[in-house]
């Protein structure tokens, strides 16, 4: 069967989102195919996953949370992956499918995924993913060159011009081809995309636990091609508005809570919904919100899209299925006040936040 779409990484995001929104797609006709699963680290752990993934019979994904208040609770199966490789053991494989059959690629490889080792190139299969990428575009680019489109998950900011930057770094250094350069440019369509979704828990052998609220915004240009049509996957203008409602109501919101966590000296093992279920903190958070945030908001114009997705968050911040420690919120708690306190009052410095700043004056 052909695969017009190559996924790397096996991860229980990529399961609950791109996956099944596929799968969701194509029982609609309304994708370009199925999916082609591809282990990019040597991982143990992961490996016992990969019959699992490709089975006739799909992998479960359990929906569970709140919408609009109602509890949801329920089970859906996914089929839309057709194989599951590994580059260890499959590299040749996975070289023919991408060369002769990928229309998009999709990647979830971690925070530190593009990070590239030296000498990374040296080795028949590299151990970095951008480097495994540049290697098996330059074998697409050797047998015509057919054009293609990239769609980076990874959470960082503009992950499709980063990944870009990187594989092209590469490829001046290491494959000196001017014509392979240029088609990487022009050819491949690097989107900047956007994913929200929390996946809680993973499924043995496969599959995962996760929350009804699912986005996946993708950066429009000339050239993209969208793996399916689905609710969930948006494609927009620019992203700015959606990193920007994720990043300053949904994790200041959890940053906030983990401030009055970590200064009250609470419950170790204390959850957002837990916290919230104290009516002093749910005031107390929803005046920051009420009073700082939503008017930070509408001074830029997006006042009503805030409120709406004020609204979804705390419906998921209430997810009476999922158990989200404040402790793992807490991580790096200092860098997260600047990036979704002290940031935020950049971007909309005509507004008074005096509790926001409070917070950011006492990290």
């Amino acid at each position: 069967m052909i695969t017009p779409i190559v996924q790397f990484g096996t991860s229980r995001f990529l399961q609950a989102h791109a996956d099944l929104f596929v799968s969701e797609a194509l029982q609609k006709g309304e994708a370009i195919g199925k999916v082609t699963i591809v282990q990019t680290t040597g991982s143990a752990e992961r490996a016992g996953r990969l019959a699992a993934l490709a089975a006739p019979r799909g992998f479960p994904v359990i929906i569970r949370g709140l919408v609009d208040g109602i509890s949801i609770d329920r089970t859906q199966q996914v089929t839309s992956v057709a194989r599951a490789l590994s580059t260890a053991g499959d590299w040749n494989e996975v070289n023919r499918i991408v060369t002769e059959e990928a229309q998009i690629l999709i990647s979830n490889t971690g925070d530190t995924g593009y990070a590239v080792g030296d000498g990374d190139l040296q080795a028949k299969i590299p151990a970095s993913f951008p480097s495994k990428l540049l290697i098996l575009l330059h074998e697409r680019y050797l047998f015509g060159g057919k054009p293609l489109t990239v769609l980076p998950c990874e959470l960082i900011a503009r992950n499709g011009d980063t990944l870009k930057k990187v594989v092209s770094d590469l490829q001046s250094e290491r494959i000196a081809d001017a014509g392979f350069g240029e088609w990487l440019s022009t050819q491949v369509v690097w989107a900047n995309t956007l994913v929200d979704r929390i996946v809680s828990e993973p499924l043995e052998p496969a599959g995962a636990v996760a929350e009804p609220y699912a986005l996946w915004a993708i950066e429009a240009q000339p050239g993209l091609r969208a793996p399916c049509i689905h609710p969930s996957i948006l494609l927009v203008d620019d992203l700015t508005p959606y990193e920007k409602l994720k990043l300053h109501i949904l994790n200041l919101g959890h940053t906030v809570l983990a401030d009055i966590w970590l200064k009250a000296g609470r419950a170790q093992d204390e959850t957002v919904k837990a916290i919230l279920l104290d009516t002093h903190i749910h005031a107390r958070l929803m005046e920051i919100y009420e009073t700082e945030v939503i008017p930070g908001f509408a001074a830029k114009g997006l006042g009503a899209e805030a409120a709406t997705y004020l609204a979804l968050t705390l419906d998921r911040f209430r997810n009476p299925f999922l158990e989200h420690r404040i402790r793992d919120i807490a991580n790096h708690h200092a860098e997260k006040i600047v990036r979704r306190i002290v940031d935020f009052r950049a971007w909309s410095p005509a507004v008074p936040m005096p509790k926001l700043m409070e917070i950011a004056e006492n990290r």
